[in-house]
């Protein structure tokens, strides 16, 4: 949910971004995929609470979990109220969602990686971590936590790891979520795959600890060297299915696919694109909601266009004319609600256990609504 961090880059991006069955079954290792309809859950960010609550509010049937987004971790571990969960309007969502026993699952994001490493490695301080996470938990009759830890170094793996083992065992009945950056490819990645590749997940520790896993599979960018090789133009996806289903695929050698939860984004990006002897450069400009996009699209009177990715784009000259081929012009390139639907139904096709939208603040293309029905 991310803090989801971009950086900007040349030719490579860095991706960061329902209940039904008891917790003692969904915590269990298992194999096979899900038959039945998918659990469907979302992210509110603090950012935008009053409009995230209200449009979950409206829609709420829809749902099978809602994650407040949320909390963040102070430099000593100590969990920091983002959202101010005691005030209105969200205890009145999460007496709305309990009534309809929606699960109301927090999410707690960290992406300092030194802090994270020096918490987790410590057990005194990882005891103290896990402590306040299950007070905040209990103290709020919340249905569980969603753990987003990004950032994180490969020498926190092992550390990281233990933190999930404990807390599972500390959160009782309650439910465990894991939020973590999708994984592309090594093959997909590299032109001669480096030897020394090291991770700060370990997957089958996640899939042991954790009762669902969000693989935030967007924020795609540039990482996808094979998929840019065969665009034609620019190719900035947020989440071009094609790489989204090998995202996936990897996960699912190692996680089950009753555990994962594909995320999938309902916002864009806008970058200022060079055309250079061969590809592009990309540098990032800010995030955005589709309104921004189409409002944009109508005053110079350009039309968006579906592009490879099954999502929106269109490029222009911010100092002249609608721009087609640059040498210099910017590019918004945005997931609407077809493309949402694709995902939704890459999920179904892969047999995963549900979505989870990020995010719910009252900016997404309203056509999502009625996919969702």
């Amino acid at each position: 949910m991310n803090t989801h961090t971009i950086v900007v880059i040349s030719l490579t991006i860095l991706c960061f971004l329902g209940g039904g069955v008891p917790r003692a079954l969904a915590a269990t290792p298992h194999t096979g995929v899900v038959v039945g309809p998918l659990e469907v859950s979302g992210w509110i960010p603090y950012w935008r609470k009053a409009t995230g609550t209200a449009e979950a509010l409206v829609h709420l049937d829809l749902f099978t979990e809602i994650n407040p987004f949320g909390y963040t971790v102070k430099q000593d571990g100590s969990l920091y109220d983002a959202m101010e969960v005691d005030k209105e309007p969200l205890p009145t969502l999460v007496r709305a969602a309990q009534a309809k026993k929606i699960r109301v699952i927090p999410t707690v994001m960290w992406s300092n990686g030194d802090a994270i490493e020096s918490i987790l490695k410590n057990p005194t301080s990882r005891t103290a971590h896990v402590k306040a996470i299950v007070d905040m938990v209990y103290s709020h009759n919340f249905d569980g936590v969603d753990i987003d830890y990004e950032g994180k170094k490969a020498s926190t793996k092992p550390y990281f790891s233990l933190f999930l083992k404990e807390l599972y065992a500390a959160m009782g009945k309650k439910w465990v979520m894991c939020s973590i950056e999708p994984r592309t490819p090594l093959n997909s990645r590299y032109d001669t795959i480096p030897s020394d590749i090291e991770y700060a997940n370990d997957y089958i520790a996640i899939n042991k600890y954790c009762d669902r896993v969000r693989l935030m599979a967007y924020d795609q960018g540039a990482i996808d060297i094979r998929l840019n090789e065969k665009s034609i133009g620019p190719y900035i996806p947020v989440a071009d299915p094609k790489w989204v289903e090998k995202v996936v695929t990897l996960a699912a050698q190692t996680i089950s696919k009753k555990k994962i939860v594909l995320g999938i984004p309902t916002y864009g990006y806008e970058y200022q694109v060079t055309a250079l002897t061969q590809g592009y450069r990309y540098k990032l400009q800010w995030a955005f909601n589709p309104r921004y996009a189409l409002d944009l699209a109508r005053q110079i009177a350009i039309s968006p266009q579906r592009n490879t990715a099954g999502e929106l784009s269109f490029m222009y000259s911010p100092t002249s004319t609608p721009a087609s081929t640059p040498p210099l012009a910017n590019i918004l390139w945005w997931s609407d609600g077809l493309a949402i639907r694709d995902k939704i139904l890459l999920a179904r096709t892969l047999g995963l256990r549900g979505v989870a939208l990020f995010k719910i603040d009252g900016g997404a293309d309203p056509i999502l609504w009625n996919i969702l029905q």
